[in-house]
Order: structure tokens, then C-alpha cells, then sequence
């Protein structure tokens, strides 16, 4: 098995892209084949260095590898000049400066069912010649066989008058040169299908590519927002690089990506990577638009974070830390901890700085959190609990947690009248990780040095 992803690089590597490089790796990965990574980089003013990059770069951290590539397509100009030549020659092809309004003027001569068929000229661009009678079938793995009729189809244009070849001929000409196996791509490929079919029916008819068979084709569901429409930027994220720059891991989305479209065959939601090749199979794929909602990738996302070792999560927080702006967060010999007791409250590694940053990088009082928690009542109660901290035997969490419920007794508060001030006082806000977990990691000293500078500034 041959498979390939091939992107144009004309942008950022979008969502439904990635879901189709990887079930595309996927499985190639499941039966053991190979996959070809080629760059589509035919639109010459698009297709920039940078965006390959990028595309490159998105890859890498999803971690999906390929077996050859990148393959550029615009290195291959000669090779798809010389099946263009083999195909006019043979009477596969023809030279036409048919415009679209002696397109449109053939079809109300002929009906406007008929697909187009004009006459060979000395010059201009070059089209494909389809047969007059019987149909094209694409096999689709997930959509079954359609059928197109010959005599509904216009001789398709393959080349420019210049000589240079259009998308749908160059593909052909490309997958026949790889062996390309099968072409999974998405359900919008599906009405280029059939002209490619075309062109890789008459090279092979002359030779052109000789030994290779036709691809089976598999087309991918359309994905879809949670509101039922296409996937765009107000959904959320729209491409790779903004899932990463949210705080996603590579490991969940490749599951949660996996699973748009595609069934396990159980209602298992979160799968290993081991486990999603072991299981994924293209006849398993839904023809249903998937529908990509970031509120269940967060969801998936936290699971991911919470079975993780804490070293392995404090590591990969740090990582992300340095890439946003707080690279000296990781110096601090509070930080292991801090990322410890954030564990089973942040979604993404992103939700660490704004939850627990303040415990690693000193606080800026949220004024609002002030005038709601540090009233009279407030303060009296921070002052109680600087009372008892101060006095306490130890400071570790248990130490903690037995003074500050002291302090809930003694006011017969409810804990959040106690704990709310105390949060604000040496978090700077009304979030933090646990209130114990919190004081704690700070140390008598910081503590109560932030405590007397909240009951100052009230």
C-alpha cells in the first residue's frame, strides 16, 4: 500500500487537512505501507516557503511522519510536459482555443446536458479527449461506486496554451509516477475524481506510467462546526498552529481527529496512537459530516493532562511556557509543584499561567476580586488567618489545611468566606489551585508577606 497526503501550500495546515494527513498515516501505519508526503505547489504567488514550513512544522508536532517526501510537485514539470506530448500524440488530447462562450454556445446547440467536445486546432490550450459513450466509475471505499456518464462530461482543459498543466493532470500524472495505492482526500476532491480517472485511463492506455494500476479512492466526510455548518474560524481554532498555541497536545487531537469521521468500533473515546493504527480501517469512515467541537477537545484534552506523569507535565508546561513568554517560570524551585497541584484543574497547558502563574512570578491584585473579597468582613477574616498561620507548627498541606478549617469554625463561616480573601491574597485573584495546595507551595514567609501586603493595600 502506497498512500499519500498532499497539501498546497498556500496557508496555514488547516484542521480537516490534518485530519486527512492522519488517516492517511494512519493507514499506512495499520497495513504496514508507505506514505508520500508531496507539496502541491503549483500556485506559484501562494505557495511561499514560509507556508511550507509551516505545513512542515504542523506535521512534526502532531507527529506524523512519512516514509518519502516532501516531494514538490513543481519539480516535475518536464515529466508532466512529456505525458502531455505522449497524449496529443496518441489522440488522447487536443489542442483547442475554445473560450466558455463557445462552451456555452455548444450547449444550446446540443443540449445543455451534453459535455462539451470541440475540434483540434494547430494551437491553443489543451484538452482531454472523453469518450462519447460509456461512464467513468470512481470506487470510493467510503461512498461506494458513482457513476459518471461520458456523454454529461466536458472534454476537461489539462494544460494552459502555454504548456503548462492544471491541478487535476498533474495529480494523475503524479499518483501514477508514485504507485499511489489508494488517494484519501477530502469529499470536496470528490468531482475532480473522475477527470483524473480519465487522464490515468489514457496514460496507462498508452503506456505512460506502464505496470501502474488505478488508486482506489476514499473521500472524507466534510467536517462541520458543532452548529452544523462548515468549519471555520468562528468555530475556534482553524488550524494546527492555533491548537498548539491554545495548549493542546499533539496526542489528543491526533485522537480526537481520529475519531471525527471514523468509528472504533466501541464507544471508546480516548485511544492511544498504538491503538488507533492497531484499529483504524477506511471502511470503518462514516459518509455523515463530522462535526469538530473544541469544547469536547478541551474535554479530551484535560483526560490527557490528568494521566500524565507529573514530571512529563511539568516538563511539557515548561516547553509551552518558553514558546509564550515565560521562559524563567521554569526556574523557579516552585514550579514542579505548582504544575502538580494545577494538574486536575487545567484543560490545556495553556490554563497554567492564568491559574497558577502568580504562585511562580509574584501577583498584580485583581481590583474587582479586591473590592468583592476584601471588605471589612474579608479582611477581618485574612487577619484571623494570618493569625494562625503564623503560629502554625508546620506548613505543609495537612499543617495548612487544619488551621485555615480552624479559622471556618471559629467565624462558623462558610469555607469560601475564609478561603476567597486568602485566595485573593496570594493569588491576585479569585482562581488558583487548591487554597491548601496553594499556601503550601508558597512557604510561611511569601505567604504571609503577601497576606500583609493585601491587608495594606484594602
Amino acid at each position: 500500500m502506497r498512500v499519500r497526503f498532499a497539501p498546497s501550500p498556500t496557508g496555514a495546515l488547516h484542521i480537516g487537512g490534518a485530519r486527512t494527513a492522519l488517516f492517511n498515516w494512519l493507514l499506512a501505519r495499520h497495513a504496514e505501507g508507505e506514505l508520500v508526503l508531496r507539496i502541491e505547489d503549483t500556485d506559484r504567488e501562494r505557495s511561499t516557503r514560509e507556508n511550507v514550513q509551516q505545513i512542515l512544522d504542523a506535521l512534526a508536532w502532531l507527529e506524523l511522519d512519512w516514509d518519502e517526501g516532501p516531494v514538490f510537485q513543481s519539480e516535475h514539470s518536464e515529466r508532466h510536459r512529456a505525458a502531455l506530448e505522449a497524449l496529443l500524440e496518441a489522440g488522447h488530447a487536443y489542442r483547442s482555443n475554445a473560450t466558455a462562450e463557445d462552451v456555452k454556445a455548444y450547449k444550446q446547440r446540443h443540449g445543455a446536458e451534453r459535455g462539451f467536445r470541440g475540434e483540434p486546432e494547430a494551437s491553443g490550450a489543451v484538452r482531454l479527449r472523453v469518450p462519447d459513450s460509456g461512464a467513468t466509475v470512481v470506487h470510493d471505499v467510503i461512498r461506494g461506486d458513482t457513476q459518471f456518464e461520458h456523454v454529461h462530461l466536458d472534454d476537461p482543459v489539462i494544460a494552459r496554451a502555454d504548456g503548462s498543466v492544471l491541478y487535476n493532470f498533474a495529480v494523475a500524472i503524479d499518483d501514477l509516477d508514485a504507485g499511489i495505492t489508494h488517494v484519501v482526500r477530502g469529499e470536496e476532491h470528490l468531482s475532480n475524481t473522475p477527470k483524473q480517472l480519465l487522464v490515468l485511463e489514457a496514460a496507462v492506455a498508452i503506456g505512460f506510467g506502464s505496470g501502474a494500476s488505478l488508486p482506489l479512492y476514499a473521500h472524507l466526510p466534510l467536517l462541520h462546526g458543532p452548529d452544523g455548518r462548515k468549519l471555520s474560524k468562528r468555530h475556534g481554532a482553524a488550524s494546527v498552529a492555533e491548537l498548539r498555541e491554545a495548549g493542546f497536545l499533539p496526542e489528543s487531537v491526533r485522537n480526537y481527529l481520529a475519531l471525527l469521521g471514523w468509528g472504533s468500533g466501541d464507544d471508546t473515546t480516548v485511544l492511544s496512537t498504538h491503538e488507533l493504527v492497531r484499529r483504524f480501517t477506511l471502511e470503518q469512515v462514516s459518509r455523515n459530516p463530522a462535526r469538530f467541537d473544541e469544547v469536547k477537545l478541551r474535554w479530551l484534552n484535560g483526560v490527557y493532562l490528568r494521566d500524565m506523569p507529573s514530571d512529563e507535565l511539568a516538563r511539557r508546561v515548561g516547553e509551552f511556557l518558553e514558546r509564550s513568554g515565560h521562559a524563567d517560570a521554569r526556574q523557579d524551585p516552585r514550579f514542579a509543584r505548582a504544575v502538580a497541584i494545577s494538574q486536575e484543574k487545567i484543560h490545556t497547558l495553556a490554563d497554567f499561567w492564568p491559574l497558577a502563574g502568580s504562585l511562580v512570578d509574584g501577583l498584580v491584585l485583581d481590583r474587582r476580586a479586591c473590592e468583592r473579597w476584601l471588605t471589612e468582613d474579608g479582611r477581618s477574616a485574612l487577619a484571623e488567618v494570618r493569625a494562625v498561620l503564623a503560629e502554625a507548627p508546620s506548613f505543609d498541606e495537612v499543617a495548612v489545611k487544619v488551621a485555615l478549617e480552624a479559622v471556618v469554625r471559629k467565624r462558623d463561616a462558610k469555607p469560601r468566606e475564609v478561603y476567597q480573601p486568602l485566595r485573593v491574597a496570594i493569588s491576585g485573584s479569585t482562581v488558583s489551585p487548591g487554597i491548601f495546595e496553594a499556601v503550601a507551595l508558597l512557604g510561611r514567609e511569601e505567604t504571609l508577606r503577601r497576606i500583609d501586603s493585601a491587608l495594606a493595600q484594602a
